[in-house]
């Protein structure tokens, strides 16, 4: 092409040298076509580059197409080898828990993982050290699942805590880096209660995103189990965590073959995935309303009100002031229209939030699950409807055979095998280190179950306790006299489980119970002061006092109401406004309790109690549930020490009575005694009477504590060579025999 253009150029210096014999002598045939191509050299130059172009087109195409068969080749080569490649080489399940229901799920999740033909492994969480060994988790294809629950004040358990401390740091320090954990393969399930408002789940959320942080890659999304039955998406926590296992190995399964995670449908960005349609994704947002419509209940909240304006907010459109009034207004006829929906539903204040909801009455949830029920069960409770129990006290059958009753026989003359242990109400609004039921029974601050008749708990309650009380005829040791007394209820002590308070009809079931001549004595675990104001009269109320400092309380208690101590206040107020018997109830825990001498006083003062029961932890066994010991047990020598300084400090109060059996005294108010005698058992016939007098009267003619009191026998009195014990019965020692710690 280059001599081609040589050849051109000599031509045209050739022709311009000899201009002037051109024109005085006549052109060659040669010399004509050269100076003709001259003239045409611009249509020469176009077709050269035409010719260029396609030779150079042709040339790409050509490389283009042997680039394509060669990429196809290497992809076969690859997919094949890839066949032989395992994906997943392992499960490794790490569980965080402290009463072991974690554990449990990670054990149950392990062999459903074996069933699928790959090795799994449980782990205990404080045995694994992350420093050392998780980043060795992104490259041996293995899967990492976080099994974890949160504990009080959303805090991890114990055994998860250096784990929990570690990934924390990590996720924030420049030295391991964003992508410390690149190519970790996780997921995460978290256990908490729902009650606890501003804590639910934390240890699993924080857990899941400091993974995220590290640059984890989540291979689902992170579920979360509810102890909360009626908050819970699918009745319990144990149905929570078999959905999410469901969906867990489903994407395990899909791993192992080398499947990618399928699109959700929108991206961090906001933005839509691009091999979605946008109908496929407004279906499955539908579906997904839908179901979360079907599982979670009914609210109607200020909340949602301030969710409509914002979603107007994100349209894009302004509002004007006009339109706002408008937009507030159909807000209001959209609340009203729901309040006035049909009979079957009912609105009710939250305790906790404050805002009104509408729940139907026919969807409302049993507060005993299947779960609860077989543990209850186990422990001797005779479960009664979906909400109450009863249980046999030991003292109940310890007197029937004439072996001595409990403190109560002993401070205020009940017959303990003529005495009754129930509840109406098995949840609680605690979570006491020292429950002697490790935490069993349901917790909640507001009644949100399906509610049974007060008429048909009594029965059941009162048939299930004969019941068991039947079934000591014969029995060598028991007294035929007592075992005949025994089948007649005299006494209700609603001490058993749970908050007694809480159930709605706690008013109708006392006057049932006094109906019948029997006696009531109701503990309250001072978190429910209205409750206490508006309670009817009882026999005798009490309220548990089971630290006297904010702090120690909480550490003890572990109430699930954020406003725990201005509510236990205020429930001693309430108490001090009733007329009748009412008692304090301290809980002596050594290490925990028993050096706050003073600010014990000040509650005193503050409620004006007539009696004070100071009683020694009973230590139940090891729990996960509690990390008390034997060492925190004080001795009954340790109890009277402390209430003889207790006593010291209270100008109008004296220790009355001893039960040295139960590690327990009664410190009681001077008005109860009279000409120089303790006169702190109850007159029962009396108080029944005083009952059906205020109760014919409409509430005008009211009656008080002194009303009705009787006077207490001199073994029962602090001093005595008896300690407490009935001389009438004859004391039984047991060696070598498992200790039964039920009891009121």
């Amino acid at each position: 092409m280059r001599s081609f253009f040589v050849v051109i150029t000599l031509c045209i210096s050739r022709v311009s040298a000899s201009d002037t014999k051109v024109s005085q002598n006549a052109l060659s045939p040669s010399e004509s076509y050269l100076k003709s191509v001259w003239h045409n050299r611009l249509y020469l130059y176009s077709a050269v580059a035409l010719i260029f172009g396609v030779w150079f087109s042709l040339k790409v195409a050509l490389n283009k197409k042997k680039f394509s068969k060669d990429s196809k080749a290497v992809k076969s080569n690859d997919s094949s080898v890839r066949d032989t490649v395992a994906h997943v080489s392992a499960v490794k399940i790490f569980y965080g828990s402290q009463t072991g229901t974690a554990k449990g799920f990670a054990e149950e999740l392990s062999e459903e993982v074996k069933t699928l033909g790959l090795p799994a492994e449980v782990i205990d969480i404080k045995d694994y050290d992350p420093d050392d060994q998780l980043a060795d988790e992104c490259t041996n294809k293995s899967v990492c699942v976080f099994l974890v629950a949160t504990y009080t004040d959303g805090q991890p358990t114990e055994n998860a805590e250096w784990f929990c401390k570690w990934l924390e740091e990590a996720s924030t320090d420049f030295r391991y880096g964003k992508t410390y954990l690149k190519g970790l393969r996780y997921a995460v399930f978290g256990l908490g209660n729902s009650v606890y408002v501003g804590h639910f789940n934390t240890v699993g959320t924080n857990v899941d995103k400091w993974l995220w942080m590290l640059s984890g890659v989540r291979i689902m999304t992170r579920g979360e189990g509810d102890c909360n039955v009626v908050k819970s998406r699918n009745g319990s926590v144990q149905a929570d965590f078999l959905a999410w296992k469901v969906k867990f190995l489903l994407r395990l399964q899909a791993l192992v073959k080398g499947e990618k995670k399928s699109c959700s449908g929108s991206c961090k960005s906001g933005g839509s995935c691009t091999n979605k349609r946008n109908d496929e994704e407004e279906e499955e947002q539908e579906e997904e309303k839908d179901n979360s419509s079907e599982e979670e209940l009914v609210e109607s909240s200020s909340d949602e009100e301030e969710s409509g304006l914002q979603d107007e907010k994100n349209s894009g459109s302004v509002v004007d002031m006009e339109d706002l009034g408008n937009i507030m207004s159909s807000a209001k006829r959209a609340k009203s229209k729901e309040e006035g929906q049909g009979d079957g539903q009912m609105v009710k204040l939250s305790k906790v939030k404050g805002v009104k909801k509408i729940e139907d009455e026919g969807e409302r949830r049993e507060m005993i699950t299947p779960a609860l029920r077989e543990a209850l069960t186990k422990q001797g409770y005779k479960l009664i409807g979906s909400h109450s129990g009863v249980k046999l006290c030991r003292w109940t059958k310890s007197m029937l055979r004439g072996r001595g009753g409990c403190y109560k026989h002993t401070f205020y003359g009940i017959e303990s095998h003529r005495c009754m242990e129930t509840t109406p109400s098995l949840a609680c609004a605690n979570k006491c280190v020292f429950c002697w039921r490790h935490h069993t029974n349901p917790v909640g601050t507001e009644w949100r179950w399906k509610m049974d008749p007060a008429e048909k708990i009594l029965q059941d309650a009162m048939e299930k306790h004969q019941g068991m009380i039947r079934q000591f005829r014969g029995v060598p040791g028991v007294k035929p006299e007592r075992y005949e007394e025994g089948l007649a209820v005299k006494h209700c002590a609603l001490s058993l489980v749970g908050e007694p308070i809480m159930y709605p009809e706690i008013n109708a079931f006392i006057r049932l119970l006094h109906s019948h001549r029997i006696s009531s004595f109701l503990v309250t675990n001072a978190q429910f002061p209205q409750e206490i104001r508006t309670l009817a009269p009882v026999t005798q109320l009490y309220v548990s006092v089971d630290a006297s400092t904010k702090d120690s309380l909480k550490k003890i208690d572990r109430p699930l109401f954020k406003d725990f101590w201005p509510r236990f206040l205020d429930s001693l107020r309430a108490l001090g406004e009733k007329r009748q018997r009412t008692v304090y109830r301290l809980t002596l825990v050594k290490a925990w309790n028993v050096e706050e001498m003073q600010s014990y006083s000040e509650l005193i003062a503050l409620g004006q109690p007539d009696f004070i029961e100071v009683k020694g932890v009973t230590y139940c066994g090891e729990s996960s549930a509690s990390s008390l010991t034997m060492a925190n047990v004080p001795w009954h020598q340790e109890v009277v020490a402390f209430v003889q300084q207790l006593a010291d400090m209270l100008p109008q109060y004296e220790i009355a009575c001893e039960h040295e059996h139960s590690n327990c005294l009664l410190i009681a108010h001077t008005k109860f005694k009279v000409d120089g005698e303790w006169w702190t058992w109850i007159d029962y016939e009396r108080f029944q009477e005083l009952v059906q007098v205020q109760g014919d009267s409409g509430g005008q003619r009211g009656f008080s504590a002194l009303d009705y009191m009787a006077k207490t026998p001199g073994w029962a009195l602090f001093g005595a060579s008896e300690q407490g014990f009935d001389p009438v019965d004859k004391r039984f020692q047991r060696r070598h025999k498992t200790k039964d710690i039920s009891g009121c």
